[in-house]
């Protein structure tokens, strides 16, 4: 279902989510519980927002004085350059402001800031936040906001699904610290995987029991059918993740793992229990199909889903690399080779597999060709 919600959206042309209040503050208290100074004296960058709908905004507005922030500042992209199928809705700061003029408000992004208790009221809220039209449209690579996330100490925002890449890659041009909201699959492209083996980026605390809900704008949910759309008008994404480079307890959790031995007695996955752990036919590493049944005395390397990097310690674990075709042939992989494909034929697999490919192999307990998914290669440190 979640690759399903990610390709509508694409094909609804939709890179328009707005996050949760209690996403946000669930992650950003994981920060905080870890060091409450964090964003104590800090100016915090929110690009691609909107502070009329984006709980981000919101969010810090209500913890300002608590966090201590120095300043707050949050952009938005021109409704007329996002190419989106959506009505225009201009948001409530500009319509009752005289300089508001609608070709203006579509064709420019906008800029609002948060410094001081502006109004004289004894406290920081909303009513103390300025804003202004940005020169450009407020495109996170466009000069003018460069010059914003140079002036930043902390870049927060959910960007957009189908610019993760670059927009990483903007964020550590900066060398800026960051919390961010990308697509868990992501962990697998060269520049984001270098970026977390190099320890230089890591998973935050994470979605509840990893679902992410997301709203949407009012006039784009007619893209949505039944099931991709949910009852309270969010729209349900189970793989994606928070990635930042802000210290987190989570963290520095040990997974608590049994034994091989014990694995093979105890395990709850009927793969493994009784059984042990499949070898791979092309790389010297076993193969361990859940994060809870990683052995915790095996000496050698393992792969495991990608879904290990949300309980990814870097004192417990030593990450070595992917099974993505950019990294198989410098991990020595090796091709998979005629007699495996023509057994997996043979055992009626199916799909675009070459024996020159180097894909991780291996046989089953009772001799059966078989192709895990996607994994990441680690051994205990």
């Amino acid at each position: 279902m979640a690759n399903t919600n990610l390709g509508k959206a694409k094909a609804a042309k939709n890179d328009e989510f707005y996050t949760q209040y209690s996403d946000i503050q669930n992650e950003i208290n994981a920060y905080i519980d870890y060091n409450p100074d964090v964003f104590r004296d800090k100016t915090i960058l929110l690009p691609c927002d909107d502070p009329e709908w984006s709980n981000f905004t919101k969010f810090f507005i209500n913890n300002f004085e608590r966090y201590g922030i120095k300043k707050l500042i949050s952009t938005s992209y021109a409704y007329n350059s996002k190419k989106v199928d959506f009505d225009y809705q201009p948001t409530l700061f500009e319509t009752i402001d005289p300089r508001f003029k609608i070709e203006t408000s579509m064709a420019k992004g906008k800029i609002f800031t948060l410094t001081k208790d502006e109004n004289k009221d004894g406290k920081i809220d909303e009513k103390d936040l300025k804003w202004d039209y940005l020169e450009g449209d407020g495109d996170f690579r466009s000069d003018e906001i460069k010059k914003l996330r140079d002036e930043a100490d902390i870049i927060i925002t959910n960007p957009p699904f189908s610019l993760f890449r670059e927009f990483v890659a903007w964020i550590f041009e900066g060398k800026k610290s960051f919390a961010i909201i990308g697509n868990m699959n992501a962990v697998s492209y060269k520049e984001i995987f270098t970026f977390i083996k190099a320890n230089k980026m890591w998973m935050g605390n994470g979605f509840n029991q990893g679902n992410a809900y997301f709203g949407l704008p009012e006039s784009s949910k007619k893209n949505y059918s039944s099931g991709v759309l949910l009852e309270n008008g969010l729209v349900k994404f189970r793989n994606c993740s928070w990635y930042t480079n802000i210290e987190h307890g989570k963290r520095h959790q040990k997974l608590k793992l049994m034994s091989e031995i014990d694995n093979i007695k105890f395990s709850k996955h009927q793969e493994i229990k009784n059984k042990g752990y499949l070898h791979y036919c092309n790389y010297d590493a076993i193969d361990v199909p859940y994060i809870d049944a990683i052995p915790s005395d095996y000496k050698g390397v393992m792969g495991v889903p990608r879904s290990f990097f949300e309980k990814y310690n870097p004192e417990q674990f030593e990450i070595i690399g992917t099974d993505t075709k950019e990294q198989s042939e410098e991990l020595g992989i090796k091709p998979i080779g005629d007699v495996w494909i023509e057994k997996y034929k043979n055992s009626g697999g199916t799909g675009h597999i070459t024996s020159n490919m180097r894909n991780l192999a291996l046989y089953d307990f009772d001799g059966t060709p078989k192709t895990p998914y996607a994994r990441i290669l680690i051994k205990h440190k």
